[in-house]
């Protein structure tokens, strides 16, 4: 589907007489970072980068494009580079924009393509990066990895100012596919934090666990595909928005990608899992320097015949973020869980943890920006024990960070 929108696209570009506006980001880091190694590497750390990346790194490098068709309807994309675990250039969102201009307080646009459900306040930056940190929270983490949509999405939005009212409201409504295997990584690896974004058709690699052996799982590869359609289903998510003011912000999303988790790709190793959650968001601006951002997350994720691996899934963050001009100081609390609610006990699921971020970003001018970091995280994960690892890790990650914006 993406690739006829993207084939459309470059049959009317001759055509256009309004200039395509890109923006970008490239940003690298200097890191220090802790073992064990992480899960691109096989490994079972859940950092993006572990003792074997120490040094210079690309940490960001993305181009976003937007492009106005007509006066109610634009294409927008977005192409990111990944580093690890092999350098790729890939398509991170691509979709049709269509925002009809009616003589109507109640305003309507919708949308086809690849592109993320609106859940997250963290990371509302070009490209979906986050502002206050340059690694990401568990959630919002799981998301840019695992959950993005090819389909529709219809928003309503009630602006308050129509009405006299301190109140705005949005309605939000998707229908999609290709999103079959997410979950895979929650119940195998857990949750992880960082700041990589999956690109549409990229293979993402985890630990090759002994539980995949001589086994009901021997069919399962050590990867995911994200965005991979198996089962043949629509997927769906609705969602609600709440804005006073521009100064307290909810977003409330109930998702379900409708997965059959007794549907076996044999070829690619995948399954379609059965996932669904509740995602809650809230930000609350005190002054034009404190804001206060926190996001909390409940769901289950299954697969097999028999739902042999079945998991529940909640994780929670709070963020304070100060900006003093050209200043912003950001701190970050994680928390995440994963609970095993199969009997299958040669394949264990549970992990949880909870991990601490601090950042700092100074901007030199509108194109250059210095920063610093510095994480520490203690994870549990009952699946490390398959391969007689330490079940309990304390892991830490330093970074230096320069980042340019066109």
């Amino acid at each position: 589907m993406i690739k006829r929108l993207i084939l459309l696209f470059c049959c009317l570009m001759p055509a256009l007489s309004v200039a395509v506006e890109i923006k970008g980001v490239a940003q690298i880091h200097w890191v220090q970072a802790h073992q064990p190694d992480y899960w691109l590497n096989k490994g079972t750390g859940i950092y993006q980068y572990d003792s074997g990346n120490d040094g210079l790194n690309v940490a960001q490098g993305l181009l976003a494009m937007e492009q106005d068709l007509a006066d109610e309807l634009s294409f927008s994309a977005v192409i990111n580079y990944n580093q690890r675990p092999a350098q790729s250039i890939g398509l991170t969102q691509g979709y049709f924009k269509y925002k009809p201009i009616v003589p109507s307080a109640y305003k309507w646009q919708i949308q086809a393509g690849l592109f993320y459900p609106r859940m997250s306040l963290e990371n509302p930056d070009l490209g979906w990066t986050s502002p206050y940190t340059y690694t990401n929270s568990a959630i919002n983490s799981w998301l840019g990895e695992e959950i993005k949509t090819i389909g529709l999405e219809l928003s309503v939005n009630r602006p308050g100012r129509f009405f006299n009212s301190p109140h705005s409201f949005n309605a939000v409504a998707s229908v999609f596919k290709a999103n079959d295997p997410a979950g895979t990584l929650l119940a195998w690896r857990g949750f992880a934090l960082h700041d990589r974004q999956t690109s549409l058709n990229e293979l993402v690699p985890f630990a090759n666990l002994p539980s995949f052996t001589d086994t009901a799982l021997r069919f399962q590869a050590s990867n995911v595909r994200p965005f991979e359609e198996i089962d043949g289903r629509f997927g769906y998510y609705f969602g609600l928005h709440w804005d006073y003011y521009k100064q307290s912000q909810l977003r409330f999303y109930l998702y379900d990608n409708n997965g059959d988790p007794s549907v076996l790709n044999k070829s690619t190793g995948q399954y379609a899992w059965d996932t669904k959650f509740v995602s809650l968001a809230w930000q609350y601006k005190f002054d034009s320097q404190w804001r206060l951002i926190t996001q909390a997350m409940h769901g289950n994720t299954a697969m097999g015949k028999s739902r042999g691996v079945d998991v529940d899934f909640n994780a929670y963050f709070a963020l304070v973020s100060y900006q003093h001009f050209a200043h912003r100081w950001s701190l970050r609390y994680d928390h995440f869980n994963v609970i095993e609610r199969d009997n299958w006990l040669w394949d264990p699921n549970d992990s949880h943890g909870e991990g601490l971020t601090i950042a700092w970003r100074f901007d030199l001018t509108a194109q250059w920006q210095v920063g610093l970091e510095y994480s520490v995280a203690n994870s549990f994960a009952a699946n490390r024990d398959l391969w007689q690892w330490p079940q309990n890790e304390r892991q830490r990650q330093s970074l230096a960070n320069l980042q340019y914006r066109f």
